[in-house]
């Protein structure tokens, strides 16, 4: 038992970001582990194909991909990690029947584990934060927290430390010397004194992490800590308040060697960039291809239907605030396009009995597969708006325009949220637009896959489409 022990603390050691790496190892390990446990259940060997299948499996899911937002309930984990193994299935379905190797396995070790591994997911990420935090106590690997400033900021990270225990560190208290109202509004023992006193405090406690919340304006006083804590061991981070605003692909990066701050930045930066065009490159041919005796026939539909175009083009809003040209099968009478646009609504006059069938079913969109191509527009992304909505609501909702750092989408995070449709209040559309910067802090191609998937099943139900 003592050498399990020891053995234990000598791996949580030896490894840098020790929380970071079990939750980044959490979803391929139990994949992997019900994929053996299926294999073993059924009297094969896990060997040769299954071992294929085991690193496809660990490229998909590595790092912790299946469950974005610890934050979430119960309900909402079971969902995301649900969704996200449908999605890892059905590549996996396809990839199997692209190569025909699907014949290679037993069907009940592939239905088991199909079935099993998801219930497995939502055990592990719920065990995880119950047992991590208490393991990392018992080795000695919970680090003590201090924070300098005691202002907005430095409590929004003393809250952040305490609710979340998967970062390892026990929160023992502010130092603050200039802020007695801000003090006197908290607990007595998270008063530790004022700020000269942190080095001897931090020497003294064994303290492990210091966060310096001061304001940039004191700058004086940010020196002198500085040069008194030269005599500890304790880990010093900046907090900048440039943090209390709404960060989107924040980083750190450097200018010619000079460090900055990225505070508002486009999730396809660089190699993401690169697989973001791919993808929406190989999805738009390999639609257009298979929808094209359906897109001829709409037009058909349209032209027959009502006087008019078949197409209906319109000015939007595109990446970096530019403005594009976007298709769809014209649905309506008239083609608005001007310094005012009227949204649809239930039973629009103006749409036409064809035209409400295509916007019941979404059809009515296909021709934006032709953008995609051009580059115009993205597979996913936030739905571009009209330029006389921007125009309106870039001035009564804060962040508004940030959607732009992006191309715009056939679908989207806010559309298969239940934000899809009419939009006929200021606060509806503050709904969407928070939807739509959450897909740009958390985009991944996982959730691209996702969000396709669950558009499916928006459209087959018919949800806010007239």
């Amino acid at each position: 038992m003592h050498a399990t022990r020891e053995t234990r603390t000598r791996l949580l050691r030896s490894q840098p970001g020790t929380v970071a790496l079990v939750q980044a190892a959490v979803d391929p390990l139990v994949a992997i582990g019900m994929l053996a446990a299926a294999v073993s259940t059924f009297g094969g060997s896990f060997d040769g194909a299954c071992l294929i299948l085991a690193l496809l499996v660990f490229a998909m899911t590595f790092p912790g991909s299946l469950a974005r937002d610890a934050g979430g309930s119960a309900v909402d984990l079971m969902l995301d990690i649900a969704a996200g193994w449908a999605v890892i299935v059905g590549l996996l379905t396809l990839l199997g029947w692209a190569s025909r190797t699907l014949g290679v396995f037993d069907p009940r070790v592939i239905v088991a584990w199909a079935i099993a591994t998801p219930a497995a997911l939502f055990a592990a990420h719920q065990l995880v934060p119950r047992v991590l935090p208490r393991l990392l106590a018992a080795e000695g690997l919970r680090k003590t927290a201090v924070i300098a400033g005691a202002n907005e900021l430095g409590r929004g990270l003393a809250a952040r430390l305490r609710a979340d225990p998967l970062l390892g560190m026990r929160f023992a208290g502010y130092f603050e010397d200039r802020a007695p109202g801000r003090l006197s509004e908290l607990p007595a023992a998270d008063n530790l004194g004022p700020i000269s006193r942190l080095a001897d405090y931090a020497r003294a406690n064994s303290v492990s992490v210091i966060f310096i919340a001061l304001p940039m304006a004191s700058q004086p006083r940010i020196l002198r800590l500085l040069e008194e804590l030269r005599d500890t061991t304790a880990s010093i981070y900046f907090v900048p308040d440039i943090f209390v605003f709404d960060l989107i692909q924040a980083r750190v990066d450097s200018i010619g060697g000079l460090p900055v701050v990225a505070v508002c930045e486009t999730p396809f930066y660089g190699f993401n960039g690169v697989v973001k065009r791919l993808s929406d490159f190989i999805f738009a041919t390999a639609i257009l291809l298979l929808i094209s005796p359906l897109m001829l026939a709409i037009a058909l539909g349209v032209k027959l239907s009502s006087p008019g175009p078949v197409l209906f083009k319109q000015r939007r809003y595109g990446l970096d605030g530019r403005k594009i040209v976007v298709y769809k099968f014209r649905t309506m009478t008239v083609a608005e396009d001007g310094d005012v646009v009227r949204q649809a609504t239930r039973d629009d006059s103006r749409v036409t009995r064809f035209g409400a069938f295509l916007r019941a079913s979404s059809l009515d969109e296909l021709p934006q597969f032709i953008n995609v191509l051009q580059g115009r527009m993205s597979v996913v992304g936030p739905r571009p708006h009209a330029v006389a909505h921007n125009e309106m609501y870039r001035k009564l909702i804060r962040g508004y325009m940030i959607r732009h750092k992006v191309r715009p989408g056939i679908t989207g995070l806010a559309q298969v949220n239940g934000w899809r449709g009419e939009t006929d209040t200021v606060e509806k559309m503050k709904g969407r637009i928070e939807q739509d910067l959450a897909y740009l802090r958390s985009w991944s191609l996982l959730l691209d896959l996702q969000i396709i998937l669950r558009t499916v099943v928006v459209v087959l139900r018919k949800q806010n489409a007239y």
